[in-house]
Parts: structure tokens; C-alpha cells; sequence
């Protein structure tokens, strides 16, 4: 089965339509006001050396909200993070409230995006994962990220508590709370009972991608069989719009203020169909131009928590084929797809943007159902890392996740640094400054002969015009213990992947 997208149902009311969400950004904060947040999370924040609280804790000024109700402005969420709060505004009530001396901006919200999505999954091709990536080290080591509060933030649950891949997490209660942000009036658990598309079961595929256990062959499907967690919905099957940032926010927001340290989620907003004024443009993929970008570098920067993404499903696309945001973001861990193979890039896998500075995805590992299910095995994964030493920051675990992998440490933009191993990550865990596994090359001409130590007959290879944006990846013959390269325009650096360590080749 492929990846596909949903698309767009047009069928609000004219009343409706003559509005369009905003965010409304607020211009400061009560710095006598008490920090909205758990003494869990003040007590993690101060075990990674963050400071305990600050102003983006605060709540949002009160005076401030009565004075947007004044005007007919009605907030729907609120963001103490970005100080701003999103409302239903006609483009004249949005044009007022740029004037009043406490609103700092207004900004439209499009209403026409696709989001990635998959059909439902066979949970038989979970398994090969697994293998993959070395799950086997973590259970030899009893690590199944017992004591670890993982939060999912998805587009569904339904069928999750009766699931039988999740049985063992229901059975022991360890669904800690869940909320619709989505349908707040409704309660939470309604989200196991209600499905109106395919949709409505994305979440309960990840949940069993990041902890899920086949209970007759006790096959893994993921690797935090004993984590806890908190679920939220943030997306609404029916109808995707990037007005649904706010959602997103509200939950990471309610996630932190319980003193959730891991988050995953598995939805990215890609490219949009209308006014190009409003929309995203590739371009804007960079990090910082979206509100949930901004709110996710918050997130790794100022809270502690290690949030993973979904790279994407775009790579297909020919007139977008980069990552989504929020996996823009440089301090989240973006995760893409690999072939089952030879570990290279599975063609519907979002690319990371050659302007930016950094590695985008970081890592990626294999998924025949989209980067929505690699994303979650990779959160599984950080969640035994967790147990195995809870002190660890995020920033700590992201290297080790990266330094973990098959290919680093020369990464590229369309893998990332490969495959996290479980064996190594937990190597790293206990010493840190473990050797690279990567062997470097220099050769001159037009071409050359690497000898390489692999059973394989065939290998993947990344020419590169730089240290990691790929030209191209093809596959090179192995004959006689050796691979030989032809240098290509344009080409400076050739990463030759043989799964246990990488080749890199630098042209000179």
C-alpha cells in the first residue's frame, strides 16, 4: 500500500467562510503572575540545567483577553509560549485589532493544506523494523522504557483501547490522560469510540509503532512496551488546514505543563493551494517561519523536551518534495524512511531543504507506510534510551540517537545519519565519546577504487555536492572486495554505504 493524501472538504457555511482563523499576538506578560506548570516539570527542567520557569510559562495577561472580547474577538486557544491566542476574526475586525496598543501582530491562518497520510497498516510489516534497528539489544538489557511518559499528538485513537496490540497498556492503566482538541466539548476517551475516516485510526498505529506487542507470539511492534503516556488530538480527519497549528500548540503546551519529556507526532504540514500571500512556500521551510516550528524550537530550547517528527511523504512530489513542518525545526529530531534493503531512501521520503545549515531528516529507518510510522519506532527507541539513564537532556539524547547510526558521521539530506542501532546507542549511553565508525577517502581523477568489508553484493551510494546534499543515490556493484566510482559533475563527496559503517570519498 501507498502513502497517500487526504484532501480538502469545502463545505463551511457562507458565515463561515467570510472568516478566517488568526493568531493574535499579545505584546507582554504579568511578570508577577505564577508560572502555569506542574513541579514535575520544573524538577526536569532543573535536572537538565534549564532554568525552573520563565516568561513564556506565564499565563497570557487577563486585561488583555477581556480587551480582545471588547472588540468581538473571541480566542479559541491560548499559547502562553507565543503569547497569543487564536480566534475567528473577518479581515475588518482583524485589520481593528492591529491597532489596539497591546496586539503586537495578527496573522491569517490558511485554510487550504494537505497533511500527510497512510492507509491502515498491516502490522506484520512492523516487525522487520525491529530487527532493523536493533530492538533485540534493548530487551536483552530490560529496557522497555519503564518509568517513561511518552505524549502523542495525532489526528486519532479510535479502536486504541480495544486494540490488542495495546492491550497491555490499557490492562495496566498506563493511558495517563487523554484529550480532543479537536472536539473539547467532547470527552477524550469518545476519540476510541468515533471514527468518521481511515484517519481516526493514525494515532492508535502510532501508539503501536512506539509501544505496540503482538500478544499470542509476542512479537514487537514497538520498543516502549512499559511507557506511560498522555494522548491528544490536534487534527480533524474531515478537513486539514494549517488552522490547526493552534491545536498543536495547545497540546505541547498541556504536555510540558504535566512534565512529559518525550513527545511524538506524526503529522507535518506540507504545501498549501490558494492565496500564495498566506500560504507556505518551500522557501519558508527553514525552521523559524511557522508558528509551530517556533513553538517546537521552543519546545528543545527552552523546555527540555525531545519532540520527534515525521519527515514527510512529499518526496514523490516534484513540486514540493521537501520536508514539512514542524520537522523544519532544528532542535527536533526529523525522522524519515529507508528501504528495507538497502537502507537508502524509500522514494516517498521527504528530502531536507538544501538551504539550511543543518542535517534535515536526522535519522530515518524503514517504513513501507509512510514516515508516520518511522517517526514512532525512532520514539520507542529514545524512550528505552530514557530509561537506560533518565538524566540524560534532549539534547544529549538527540546526539546519541544520531551518533547511533549507521552512516555517521556522514549524513546527507535525504537519510539523515541512517539508522539508529540499539547496540551503539547504549554503548554511547555508558561513554559518549566512542569512536566513529566511518572510515574517509580522498581520491583525484575521474574515478576510483574503494575496498570495502561487506557480504553484500550490492550497496547503496550518496554523490553529494557538498558534505550533505545529495545529487543522487544509486547503487554500486561490489567485485572483488571493491567498489569502483565514477566522479560525476558537480560531485564532491561520495558516502558509500555498507550498513555496519560508511565510506566517505572526498574528491579532490
Amino acid at each position: 500500500m501507498k502513502a497517500f493524501l487526504l484532501g480538502v472538504l469545502l463545505s463551511t457555511s457562507l458565515a463561515v467562510s467570510a472568516q478566517t482563523k488568526y493568531w493574535i499576538y499579545l505584546k507582554d506578560k504579568d511578570s508577577g503572575a505564577q508560572p502555569a506548570i506542574s513541579e514535575v516539570t520544573i524538577q526536569n527542567r532543573l535536572q537538565q540545567g534549564l532554568v525552573a520557569f520563565d516568561e513564556t510559562d506565564l499565563p497570557l495577561k487577563h486585561e488583555y483577553l477581556r480587551g480582545l472580547a471588547a472588540q468581538g474577538a473571541h480566542p479559541m486557544l491560548q499559547s502562553k509560549w507565543l503569547n497569543a491566542v487564536s480566534a475567528f476574526l473577518t479581515a475588518e475586525r482583524a485589520e481593528a485589532l492591529r491597532r489596539l496598543d497591546f496586539v503586537t501582530d495578527v496573522v491569517p491562518m490558511n485554510s487550504d493544506f494537505f497533511i500527510a497520510r497512510q492507509q491502515p497498516v498491516e502490522r506484520a510489516m512492523l516487525a522487520p523494523v525491529m530487527a532493523q534497528v536493533q530492538s533485540q539489544a534493548f530487551l536483552q538489557s530490560n529496557f522497555t522504557a519503564q518509568g517513561v511518559t511518552v505524549g502523542i499528538i495525532d489526528a486519532g485513537f479510535y479502536g486504541a483501547d480495544s486494540s490488542n496490540a495495546l492491550r497491555h497498556i490499557f490492562a495496566s492503566n498506563r493511558v495517563l490522560g487523554i484529550r480532543d482538541y479537536v472536539k473539547p466539548f467532547q470527552a477524550g476517551e469518545m476519540l476510541y469510540k468515533v471514527a468518521e475516516s481511515f484517519s481516526d485510526v493514525h494515532g492508535t498505529e502510532v501508539m503501536a509503532a512506539v509501544a505496540g506487542l503482538d500478544p499470542v507470539d509476542q512479537i514487537q511492534y514497538g520498543m516502549a512496551m512499559n511507557a506511560k503516556f498522555y494522548l491528544a488530538r490536534t487534527d480533524y480527519s474531515l478537513r486539514e488546514w494549517r488552522g490547526e497549528e493552534d491545536n498543536w500548540i495547545a497540546a505541547m503546551e498541556w504536555m510540558d505543563s504535566l512534565g512529559v519529556r518525550l513527545i511524538n507526532t506524526s503529522l507535518g504540514y506540507a504545501k498549501g493551494f490558494s492565496d500564495p500571500k498566506e500560504n507556505y512556500e518551500p522557501a519558508q521551510m527553514d525552521g523559524k517561519t511557522s508558528a509551530i516550528s517556533r513553538a517546537a524550537q521552543m519546545a528543545a530550547d527552552k523546555k527540555g523536551i525531545m519532540l520527534i517528527v515525521s519527515a514527510g511523504n512529499e518526496g514523490d512530489d516534484k513540486s514540493w518534495r521537501i520536508l514539512s513542518t514542524p520537522a523544519d525545526a532544528k532542535g527536533v529530531l526529523a525522522v524519515g524512511a529507508t528501504n528495507q534493503r538497502l537502507w537508502n531512501r524509500i522514494s516517498y521520503s521527504s528530502i531536507g531543504p538544501e538551504f539550511l545549515p543543518y542535517i534535515k531528516p536526522n535519522v530515518s529507518c524503514f517504513s513501507l507506510y509512510g514516515t508516520s510510522l518511522s517517526a514512532p519506532v525512532i520514539t520507542g527507541f529514545a524512550a528505552c534510551l530514557l530509561q537506560a539513564n533518565p538524566k540524560l537532556t534532549n539534547k544529549e539524547l538527540m546526539e546519541i540517537i544520531e551518533k547511533s547510526a549507521h552512516l555517521y558521521p556522514y549524513g546527507n539530506n535525504y537519510v539523515g545519519y541512517g539508522v539508529p542501532m540499539a547496540s551503539r546507542a547504549l554503548a554511547l549511553v555508558k561513554a559518549p565519546y566512542l569512536p566513529d565508525n566511518g572510515k574517509l577517502v580522498k581520491a583525484s581523477g575521474k574515478s576510483v577504487e574503494i575496498a570495502v568489508d561487506t557480504p553484500e553484493a550490492l550497496v547503496a551510494i550518496y554523490r553529494k555536492k557538498n558534505k550533505k546534499d545529495v545529487i543522487a543515490q544509486q547503487t554500486a556493484k561490489v567485485q572483488n572486495g571493491k567498489v569502483t566510482l565514477k566522479r560525476q559533475a558537480g560531485e564532491q563527496y561520495t558516502t558509500i554505504d555498507l550498513k555496519e559503517y560508511a565510506v566517505e570519498v572526498v574528491w579532490e
